[in-house]
């Protein structure tokens, strides 16, 4: 049995005769399942992804186009035997099939190697020539399969460039000058089709066709873009007119180790590596500070603009990672929109200001710099639904987001951001941004404690990130997963507090090394201690927790779980105000209960006022990661308490 989704969706035997699939639906299905990769897909998202409108029998329609596909493609497996390639798995069904006998697990298999081999390169040319057009090019109007397509049509383009490359540098490529032409032609702003098409003219003979093919991209990225042509390309053309072979260095500006690069170059390499995690990460965020600085000593204005706003991955937490970095991206965002001045190109506009607010994180400012950053949130998105570009709006979106921390109780507002950022997400084929309206949905159901919408949004979040090549996002649904079991731990039959402290430790280690430590610090000890305070019991002691940022706030209850009233009467006292982030309600609560412990009135009070707009949130749930549970309780104590305060 063979399945081929690079072209049209259908399934073949082993002897080469296509097997009768049904009708779009039935075919829908099947490729729905090929893009999970063997993973479940549940029932509630493949009606989801097959109807915008669901008839009231979907359910009952979908397992008619299953139970049809499921004899199309075993015809002689016994009634009784469970079928072995559409499985029911849980709340849904998954495809089980070596992944050789589906074309784009092969294509993805073979370009992977062909990364780490260039002897794969043979491979890599069989692969492409599997392509029979677009992948699920019947499969249309479903935003999926859309998604799936752009993503699929970005790796063959990297693939064709790939294996050009490896033949240049193997001596060979003098045969694909047609090929590369084509190819320039139909993706004209990829420079390196540029630069690999000229190599092969120069290296078939044609010198002056190699100069005039870098001479028209040039004209073309100026004329259209206002960018001069990168590094890549002017190294080249300066060998070509020399008469020189084109360097090492020349040749392969991706993938040698330590490599210069150009700032345009360097930056769409830092965001993509951003959404890798870990040490990609880490460097992610180095080389794009580089790019910005590099682009800065240039003197290009414009230049240094793009480098800036090119940036624009999407943010999730308001602590940063590394909090002197983003305040250095911050000050060149504003030098480069002060020396644009209003008259400046509005789209370049939008980018500075979402950059200022999305990398103004909201834990690591003064008021004066939160009060500048809500300004540039609020500007970036009057200018970006002016221009009506949903990549800008979805930008300046994220910043709206970042700066909606301004105090407790907005977990509703940011829930409509996150709906407004899906929804273009979704409709533009943005699917980084799909996957943080997902996230910042996830975390605003779970602060309003609607852990089923939230549960949702995980699993969404979870799908989308396998098609994205995010590995981050299931670290944090993972951390969701552990704050639902939490909550449902203090329900009649729920599981057991010690289950889930296992559930928060596990989400703590793969956290670990995820590459983000504004999040990671301290998050766990406060995990424990909502744990504890959903079941009444006193705060963790052990000395070794790191409580990260949530010291000051934690401290009090540490003291008092270790009969240290007076201790934790003076730390009580000199608790500051929470910072304006994720956890400022949590913090509050924090403060609220060690008030109430220690008959602190004034500072019940000062907690009761300011977490009366969250009365119907979950304390610490707006992470969407961990949970103290309902703010109500911890209101209706302080509330109890401040009788006579003042």
């Amino acid at each position: 049995m063979r399945i081929d989704v690079l072209g049209v969706v259908r399934a073949l035997r082993d002897d080469g005769s296509p097997v009768d699939l049904g009708g779009p639906r039935h075919r829908e299905v099947l490729a729905r399942l090929v893009a999970a990769e063997g993973r479940m897909v549940t029932t509630d998202t493949l009606v989801d992804d097959l109807w915008t409108d669901p008839p009231v029998r979907a359910v009952g329609a979908l397992r008619t186009f299953v139970a049809a596909l499921r004899r199309a493609l075993e015809p002689d497996r016994p009634p009784r035997d469970p079928p072995r390639v559409i499985v029911t798995e849980g709340p849904g069904y998954a495809l089980r099939l070596p992944r050789e006998d589906v074309d784009v697990h092969r294509f993805e298999d073979t370009l992977a190697r062909a990364r780490r081999d260039p002897d794969a390169v043979t491979g890599l040319g069989a692969a492409l020539a599997t392509w029979g057009g677009p992948a699920y090019a019947d499969v249309t109007g479903s935003a999926w399969a859309q998604r799936e397509r752009t993503r699929l049509e970005e790796l063959r383009l990297d693939a064709v460039e790939l294996r050009a490359r490896i033949l240049l540098d193997t001596g060979g490529g003098a045969d694909l000058v047609a090929e590369l032409g084509a190819h320039a032609a139909e993706q004209p702003w990829r420079e390196p089709g540029w630069e690999l098409l000229a190599r092969a003219l120069y290296r078939a003979g044609r010198r002056a066709d190699a100069l005039a093919t870098l001479r028209r991209a040039r004209t073309m990225l100026r004329d259209q873009l206002g960018l001069d042509p990168g590094p890549g390309l002017q190294r080249l053309e300066t060998d070509i007119l020399t008469g020189a072979e084109p360097p090492e260095s020349a040749r392969a500006p991706w993938t040698g180790h330590g490599v210069r690069l150009g700032p345009r170059t360097t930056v769409d390499l830092a965001r993509t590596l951003a959404l890798a995690g870990g040490d990609a990460l880490v460097h992610s965020r180095r080389d794009r500070l580089a790019a910005v600085r590099a682009a800065e000593r240039t003197g290009d204005l414009l230049l240094t603009a793009r480098i800036i706003g090119a940036y624009d991955v999407p943010a999730l937490w308001s602590r940063a990672d590394d909090p002197e970095q983003s305040r250095a991206v911050v000050a060149a965002a504003e030098r480069a929109l002060t020396a644009l001045g209003p008259d400046g190109p509005a789209d370049l506009s939008v980018r500075l200001l979402a950059t200022i607010a999305t990398e103004s994180r909201s834990a690591d400012l003064s008021g004066t710099e939160l009060k500048r950053a809500r300004q540039a949130a609020s500007r970036a998105e009057e200018l970006a639904r002016d221009l009506a570009d949903p990549a800008l709006l979805v930008f300046a979106l994220n910043g709206v987001f970042m700066q909606s921390f301004t105090r407790p109780g907005l977990a509703a507002a940011r829930g409509r951001t996150g709906a407004e950022i899906l929804d273009l997400a979704t409709r533009h084929q943005l699917p980084n941004f799909a996957v943080l309206g997902r996230l910042v949905r996830l975390q605003s159901a779970s602060a309003l404690g609607d852990l089923h919408a939230a549960a949702s949004h995980a699993q969404a979040a979870d799908e989308l990130a396998a098609t994205t090549e995010a590995p981050l996002v299931p670290v944090l649904t993972g951390w969701f997963r552990a704050r639902a079991t939490a909550a449902r731990s203090t329900e009649p039959g729920g599981p057991t507090a010690a289950t889930a402290a296992a559930h928060y430790r596990a989400a703590e280690d793969a956290l670990r090394t995820a590459g983000m430590p504004g999040l990671h610090r301290g998050l766990f000890p406060l995990a424990l201690l909502g744990l504890r305070l959903l079941h009444d019991r006193p705060a963790p002691t052990d000395p070794h927790l790191d409580w990260g940022p949530y010291r000051p706030w934690a401290r009090p209850l540490v003291l008092l779980a270790q009969d240290r009233g007076e201790e934790a009467r003076t730390a009580l006292a000199a608790v500051p105000e929470p910072p304006r982030d994720h956890m400022q309600e949590a913090m509050w609560c924090l403060t609220a209960r060690a008030a109430v412990h220690l008959g602190e009135r004034k500072t019940a009070a000062q907690a009761a006022a300011a977490l009366g707009d969250a009365r119907v949130e979950h304390a610490g749930a707006a992470s969407g990661m961990l949970t103290l549970g309902p703010v109500s309780r911890y209101l209706a104590e302080a509330e109890a308490c401040a009788v006579g305060a003042g």
